[in-house]
């Protein structure tokens, strides 16, 4: 029990310092608070993780794997939640609730489901001894994009209005309880492949794994919550002490905290020749935050004091856009539920090349090449396109969709 519980204690011990100044009301200067805070938010996140794969023992099925994609986001929601209640009083902190949503976004998408998918080809090439050029998925995977598909096709209507309106977020907050419905009915009956902490955790007997599990949430959860208010306005101090755009700095350093451990677990789950395992909670991560997170946001605006609709500037119009072209060109690719090495390096290098034109100008060119290219790859598989949208209202999955799961195939 203790040795399975060491990584754990470890990390906590990482966040003392956090709780020291929070309970003593200390404020310390900007710089120094972002490495405090953001140290405790990414530790607990790690306890977090290790706890929902654990948890994976006593929940089984479809729900098992939709619940640990949220509970791997939610430090990243405490942050952004907590800018979009405080913009309810404060309006200078919109921008900040909508530069956390679309970096995180964007982060996942870009970085995370492109390096997966090379990890994982990397992976099996060397193991077979020939060039693998695609990942494939599950057929179960398609009823994910179809969730995927819808919220984000609806998404577009907040860059067409310019704001997000309380009546949107509750459609979307609806349309993510439908898919944690959908998820519990499905049959997903894979044995977890638990690795490292959350393997020898998951391993402990019934009741001690239960209780440690229990605790881990419940710790982790209250260390997060501590720990956000502060991290997010150092954040905002701190872009003022170094003359960094306060924007970039939420838009990135956050969710670089906050995701890194599902990162990590993905990553993981690629290099053990798991890469659709990998590349199916990193999806469900970005169902989570195309219904989950952008349907709160002008619920907690509202609760904070705000309008009914969150209200966004031109920058932020623009930032809503290109996460949500981006989406569309990683649906597009994926709609065969192949994802070939080609995207992969071209998803990684447009994420890349957004760095190098901050301008509105550059950012609608960008806009349209990912458009373009999501068109020319809907074209290609167009053949899936009616199946992967109607999929999350179907009951069965077609026979002809059926591909066996963690296939890789080369081409």
């Amino acid at each position: 029990m203790a040795r399975a519980l060491r990584p754990v204690l470890l990390l906590l011990a990482v966040a003392i310092p956090a709780v020291a100044l929070r309970v003593t009301g200390t404020h310390p200067p900007a710089l120094a608070s972002i490495l405090v805070f953001g140290a405790a938010v990414v530790a607990a996140s790690f306890v977090l993780a290790w706890a929902a794969e654990a948890a994976e023992v006593d929940i089984s099925g479809g729900l098992a794997i939709a619940l640990l994609a949220v509970i791997a986001v939610l430090p990243e929601y405490a942050v952004d939640l907590y800018f979009a209640h405080t913009a309810g009083s404060n309006p200078e902190y919109v921008q900040y609730a909508a530069a956390n949503m679309t970096g995180s976004n964007r982060l996942l998408l870009g970085l995370g489901w492109s390096s997966v998918v090379l990890v994982s080809l990397y992976v099996a090439s060397r193991r077979s001894g020939r060039t693998v050029r695609a990942l494939v998925l599950d057929a179960g995977y398609r009823r994910e994009l179809g969730f995927l598909a819808v919220a984000a096709v609806v998404a577009f209507v907040i860059p067409v209005t310019g704001q997000i309106h309380l009546v949107l977020g509750i459609l979307l907050l609806a349309f993510f309880a439908y898919y944690l419905y959908r998820a519990a009915a499905s049959e997903h009956d894979d044995e977890p492949d638990l690795i490292g902490p959350a393997a020898t955790i998951g391993g402990l007997p019934t009741a001690r794994r239960r209780i440690t599990v229990i605790g881990m949430f419940v710790v982790s959860g209250g260390l997060i919550l501590a720990a956000a208010e502060p991290f997010a306005d150092s954040l905002v101090e701190g872009g003022h002490a170094l003359g960094i755009d306060q924007f970039l700095l939420v838009q990135w350093l956050a969710p670089l905290a906050s995701e890194a451990p599902e990162f990590i677990v993905a990553l993981l789950f690629a290099w053990r020749g798991k890469g659709a395992a990998a590349l199916g909670l990193l999806i469900s991560a970005k169902v989570n935050q195309w219904t989950l997170l952008i349907g709160s946001l002008p619920v907690a605006y509202l609760l904070g004091g705000g309008e009914p609709a969150l209200h966004l500037d031109a920058r932020q119009v623009e930032e809503f856009l290109l996460t949500a072209t981006q989406t569309l060109l990683g649906l597009a690719v994926l709609l065969s539920l192949r994802f070939p090495r080609w995207a992969a390096w071209t998803l990684l290098g447009l994420f890349a090349i957004q760095f190098a034109v901050p301008g509105q100008t550059g950012r609608y060119v960008l806009c349209g090449i990912y458009l373009a290219l999501a068109v020319v790859a809907m074209v290609r598989n167009r053949q899936h396109l009616q199946a992967t949208i109607t999929s999350p209202f179907r009951r069965t999955v077609k026979l002809a969709d059926a591909k066996r799961a963690d296939e890789l195939v080369g081409v």
